[in-house]
This record gives C-alpha cells, sequence and structure tokens, in this order.
C-alpha cells in the first residue's frame, strides 16, 4: 500500500521519479531490513521505489510515509482509507513498513485485492515488481523473491517477514496470457 500511495503521488504530478525525499532521524531509526539511511541525506523516489521492492528497507517506508503524509500516522490512516475504497475491508495499516503492531491487520484476500489494484491501476509501473537487483550508494541488494527465479512466468510483486506471522508473499504469474495471483501467509520457509 506503500507503494500503491506512491504511485498515485507520482500520477498526480506531487512527486516524480527523479524527487529526492529527506530523510528524518525517526526514518534513519527504523529497524531491519534497512538501507541505513541518514538523518539529512535524502533519496531519489526511484531508489525508494526500488528499495521497497527488492530491500523491503523500513526506513526508506518511512520517508515516503512522512513525505506524502506528513508523519507515519497520518500516512497509515491515508493508507487504511485506501484500503477501503479498493474494497480490503479486513486490512488496517499503522505503519508503512508492515512492521509489528498490534492494532494492524490484513488477510491474503485483501493483500490479492491490492496486486490486482497496482495491476490495474498502475500498469506502467507494475513491471518494476519483477525487478531482482537494485544498486545504490554502491551498494547491490538483490530480491528475496525466489519464485521470480524458480517459477516459469512469475512477474514478483512482494516478500516480507516479521516474527509474528512468519513469511508471507504475494507474487504473481502469467501464462498463455492469464496471470494468477498468489498470496502466502504465515510460512515457515
Amino acid at each position: 500500500m506503500t507503494l500503491y500511495l506512491l504511485f498515485e503521488a507520482i500520477e498526480q504530478k506531487k512527486l516524480g521519479f527523479s524527487s529526492r525525499l529527506s530523510i528524518s532521524r525517526k526514518a534513519a531509526n527504523q529497524p531491519a531490513s534497512r538501507l541505513g539511511l541518514k538523518p539529512g541525506q535524502s533519496i531519489k523516489v526511484n531508489d525508494a521505489i526500488m528499495a521497497i521492492i527488492i530491500k523491503s528497507a523500513n526506513d526508506v517506508a518511512t520517508v515516503i510515509a512522512e513525505s506524502i503524509g506528513g508523519n507515519e500516522r497520518r500516512f497509515a490512516l491515508l493508507m487504511t482509507a485506501k484500503a477501503r475504497k479498493l474494497g480490503m475491508s479486513r486490512t488496517t495499516f499503522r505503519n508503512a513498513s508492515g512492521l509489528p503492531h498490534r492494532g494492524q491487520m490484513s488477510t491474503a484476500k485483501d493483500m490479492a485485492v491490492l496486486t490486482r489494484a497496482i495491476i490495474t491501476h498502475f500498469p506502467k509501473y507494475y513491471h518494476l515488481f519483477s525487478r531482482q537487483v537494485f544498486t545504490f550508494q554502491g551498494r547491490t541488494y538483490r530480491t528475496h523473491n525466489k519464485v521470480l527465479k524458480t517459477f516459469r512466468g512469475a512477474e514478483g510483486m512482494k516478500t516480507g517477514y516479521i516474527s509474528a506471522s512468519g513469511y508471507n508473499l504475494v507474487t504473481t504469474v502469467k501464462r498463455n496470457g492469464k496471470r494468477i495471483i498468489g498470496v502466502i501467509f504465515g510460512s515457515n520457509t
């Protein structure tokens, strides 16, 4: 959802791919996974997108939230409101990264709804989710989405992990002109 709202801001010309987002102290202090950004630095929107897709960078998610919503709490309210508009009735966001929060929840079905909305509303950005490598400040990051490498027709989307739910995966595959969205929550690997 963080990327959905960022893509929306790009489409509305509030931000561009080369726009720079400032790093706050709060963003810099987010726990791993992160890029290790320092307060006062900035990151281009294009790099922020790739950091979220490939690295699941929590510091970058907070940067995006603060840039669009003013602060992460307001951004989470925007995320939840957008979720409702998209038909995600059982999702509540409390932060931009998916880090644990007792009030934050979702379902596999709602994540499939969000995936379909990204594909439908932002088709020109959807290809970014299939990227496997991202280089930032001389360091190369590789995707955690092994499905991209091992499953014919896989287009990617998002991986995640938190101890409360285990490993999570949202992925798509396209074969013979048909696309399937798959969502797994709570896997051991």
